[in-house]
C-alpha cells in the first residue's frame, strides 16, 4: 500500500503560504468565510450535544458516551477545511508561521485574528439564536444535556484548568489542519483531520470557537449559574489564551523552527509523480510539474 502525501517540511511550507494568503485576504471575504466556519462548527456542536443526551449512558458509561460523541464531532472541522472557511483557532498556526518567515506583517496577523474571532462568534450565535431555536433543544433530554455540558465547561473548572485545556485543544486542532494539508487525496485529508479532533473532544479540552456554541446555547436554555459575564471570563479569555499557545507556539512555531528557520524562500510544495510530467507556469512565475498541480490546488483553502 502506498500513500500520496507531502513531507512535514512541504506541509509547513504550504502552511506559510496559506498564512500569507489569509493575512492578505480582502476583509469582506474574511467576514463571509469566518461566519461560514462558525456555522459549520456549530452543526457539529449540536450533534455532540444530542449524542450526549443519553441519561443512562451518562450515569453508567460516561466514558463510552464521550467516546461516541468524540467520534462524530470531527465532521465539523472536515467541512470547514474542505470548503476553505476561516476558523479563528486555525489561523494561530497559519499566520504565525507566515509572520515568523517574514512573509506577513504582524499587524495583518492581528487584524485577521480579530476579524475571524468576531465573525466566528457571529456565525455561532446565528446558529444558536436562529437555527437551534427550531425547538430541538427546548425539551428534555436534550435541554438537560445542554445545561449539564455547559455547567461542566464553565462552572465546575477554574480559570487555570480551562487555560490548560485550551493549550491541549488547539495543539490537536492545528495538528488536524496540518494533517489535512499533508494528504493529497480526499480520504487522506479526512482521516488526517478526524483523529486529532477525536482526541481533543474525548479528552474534554476547550476550544474557544466551539464554546461560542456550547455556552451561549446553555445561556439560551436558562442554565443556572451561567451568565454572559461568566462566559466571557471563563469561556473566552482562558480558552483563547490557551488556544493561542497551543496552536501558535506548540504547533506553528515548533514546525517553523524545525523545518523553515534556515529557509529564506518558500518553494512550491508537491512532488513529481513521474519523469514524464511536463512543467507548467504558476502565478508566481515559477514552474511546477503537471503531476504536482493536485497538491497545490487546495493550499490556500485551509483553516
Amino acid at each position: 500500500m502506498s500513500f500520496d502525501t507531502l513531507s512535514a517540511q512541504e506541509v509547513i511550507e504550504a502552511v506559510a503560504r496559506s498564512g500569507v494568503q489569509k493575512g492578505n485576504m480582502r476583509l469582506d471575504k474574511v467576514f463571509l468565510s469566518s461566519v461560514s466556519a462558525g456555522c459549520l462548527l456549530a452543526f457539529a456542536c449540536g450533534t455532540a450535544l444530542s449524542t450526549n443526551a443519553s441519561p443512562w449512558y451518562s450515569d453508567n458509561a460516561a466514558g463510552l458516551i464521550r467516546t461516541i460523541s468524540a467520534l462524530v464531532f470531527p465532521y465539523g472541522l472536515c467541512m470547514i477545511i474542505l470548503t476553505g472557511a476561516d476558523l479563528f483557532t486555525g489561523s494561530f498556526m497559519y499566520t504565525t508561521v507566515a509572520v515568523l518567515q517574514r512573509k506577513l506583517p504582524w499587524w495583518k496577523m492581528l487584524i485577521h485574528w480579530a476579524v475571524t474571532f468576531l465573525w466566528n462568534l457571529a456565525g455561532s450565535l446565528f446558529m444558536v439564536g436562529i437555527i437551534f431555536d427550531g425547538g430541538f433543544f427546548d425539551a428534555d433530554p436534550f435541554k438537560s444535556a445542554v445545561s449539564t455540558f455547559a455547567t461542566k465547561k464553565q462552572v465546575t473548572p477554574d480559570f487555570r484548568m480551562i487555560f490548560l485545556r485550551g493549550i491541549g485543544c488547539n495543539w490537536l486542532v492545528c495538528l488536524a489542519c496540518f494533517f489535512g494539508m499533508q494528504g493529497r487525496d480526499l480520504a487522506s485529508k479526512i482521516m488526517g483531520i478526524w483523529w486529532p479532533i477525536f482526541a481533543f473532544v474525548s479528552l474534554g479540552f476547550d476550544h474557544v470557537v466551539a464554546n461560542m456554541t456550547f455556552i451561549p446555547l446553555g445561556i439560551w436554555v436558562d442554565t443556572p449559574g451561567i451568565t454572559v459575564g461568566l462566559y466571557i471570563w471563563k469561556g473566552i479569555i482562558p480558552t483563547l489564551l490557551g488556544n493561542i499557545i497551543g496552536g501558535g507556539l506548540f504547533c506553528g512555531t515548533y514546525y517553523w523552527y524545525m523545518y523553515l528557520l534556515d529557509i529564506k524562500t518558500l518553494p512550491i510544495p508537491g512532488r513529481t509523480k513521474s519523469a514524464s510530467d511536463t512543467e507548467v507556469p504558476t502565478p508566481e512565475g515559477m514552474s511546477v510539474k503537471n503531476g504536482d498541480i493536485e497538491a497545490n490546488a487546495g493550499i490556500p483553502n485551509q483553516v
